[in-house]
């Protein structure tokens, strides 16, 4: 198992380029299983989840190739309707194959997903969605088998209690795609991957309109054709390092990075003391004076502030000015960080699903673990800044999610580097 060593006491300074969107990839990569045709998607990370999904679609019958940052998906039917548990239990995203599968052939046998470290996450929204439709969809065995003769158009209220999904709009739309009719879907999510999916559909002859609101409308047609498709950057990648930048005072030129993907983001910087500037072909972030300036998050669904961030930031205020207070909307739970975070020298109090930050002149390096993707970036970042060196295991995490990043943040002009524990 490979753990990272940071040492601390660097400015990022130079450029990162800013990869493709896993949150885009893996619903896109779905939804290639909707046509029979082939189709080639480009700016595809190399990541494990990335893998996972190539995999699936691979054990349903589709011939798939990956080269560089291209995935190509060979022309073809899915022989098999079967996503195994030994896949799907190992990436929560895999559930997006259920509403293409059902939608072209009828029927799915999907493994129920597992549990997650940062709380529980229910698939009710996927199952309301596709209900909806007209599924028939029952769980046996630890598998969701589903059946609708054909689907048909509906009014879908997917509201949850923590807001809408990304996921389970994914998989209502991929499915709505090529029922009959007119579906309505309600509190949908806003977030850009699911615009990036409504692109892709809309290059592949479905009929969508809202994407980006709360309310999408669809209009089944009866086929889909293949596409040549570009996926959108990865703005959780471009939040860590944009958040790196402003922690460590340097200035990082962000190739590809969108500013309207992280507009939330870039409020707060801005009272943190950050500047983020636009430039032609990605953004520059630094910081305008000497501190960290504390400052008080709330995460929301999009466009409010991303809980796929609030890890990152938390580390950037530990060493602020003042007092922060963090509060988690989405997962309430998602706070396994701060014990470690605390370790390095961190004044982390807990009260519910809402964390106080002291802000502390200095951390000092220690071994710490990474509980789930995001806390492994935020640990990476709070190492940059740490005294000393800061060795943090349990890394597997980080390669669901970040490309390369110890080969980036060290072009950057970081000291970290991977090894054999």
């Amino acid at each position: 198992m490979d753990k990272l060593i940071v040492e601390g006491g660097v400015k990022l300074t130079g450029g990162i380029r800013v990869s493709g969107s896993k949150n885009a990839c893996l619903p896109i990569l779905a939804a290639s299983l909707l046509s029979e045709e082939g189709s080639s998607i480009t700016n595809v990370p190399d990541l494990k989840d990335i893998s996972t999904m190539v995999e699936i679609i691979s054990r349903l019958g589709r011939k798939i190739e990956r080269s560089g940052d291209s995935v190509r998906i060979f022309p073809g039917e899915a022989v098999n309707r079967v996503a195994l548990y030994e896949l799907v239990s190992t990436m929560r995203a895999s559930i997006v194959v259920l509403g293409p599968l059902l939608a072209r052939y009828g029927e799915a046998k999907v493994s129920f997903p597992g549990g997650c470290v940062i709380g529980p996450r229910p698939i009710n929204l996927h199952l309301k969605g596709l209900r909806a439709l007209g599924a028939d969809i029952n769980i046996k065995e630890g598998y969701l088998v589903a059946r609708a003769r054909r689907l048909k158009g509906s009014k879908i209220y997917l509201g949850g209690h923590f807001g809408s999904s990304v996921l389970a709009t994914a998989n209502t739309l991929m499915a709505a795609v090529l029922a009959e009719g007119e579906t309505i879907i309600e509190d949908s999510a806003c977030e850009p991957e699911i615009v990036d999916l409504a692109d892709f559909l809309t290059a592949m002859g479905a009929v969508i309109k809202g994407a980006g609101t709360p309310t999408l409308r669809v209009t089944g047609v009866k086929s889909l054709n293949g596409v040549d498709y570009r996926v959108i950057p990865d703005r959780i990648e471009t939040g860590t390092y944009m958040i790196g930048a402003v922690l460590t005072g340097g200035k990082v030129f962000l190739e590809g990075a969108k500013a309207e993907h992280n507009l939330a983001l870039i409020d707060k910087l801005a009272e943190a003391g950050g500047r983020v500037e636009e430039k032609p072909d990605g953004l520059e972030v630094y910081r305008t004076g000497r501190k960290v300036h504390a400052v008080d998050i709330t995460t929301q669904t999009y466009p409010g502030f991303p809980t796929d961030l609030q890890a990152q930031m938390m580390s950037l205020v530990t060493v602020s000015d003042g007092i922060s207070v963090i509060t988690e909307k989405i997962y309430p739970e998602r706070f396994i960080h701060i014990s470690e975070l605390n370790r390095m020298g961190a004044d982390i109090i807990l009260e519910g699903s809402t964390a106080i930050i002291k802000g502390v002149k200095r951390l000092s390096g220690a071994p710490v673990m990474a509980s789930d993707l995001r806390a492994s970036a935020a640990l990476i970042l709070a190492g940059l800044v740490a005294d000393g060196h800061t060795e943090i295991s349990r890394i597997y995490h980080l390669d669901r999610g970040y490309e390369h990043i110890e080969d980036k943040l060290s072009a950057a002009g970081a000291r970290v580097w991977r090894v054999k524990e």
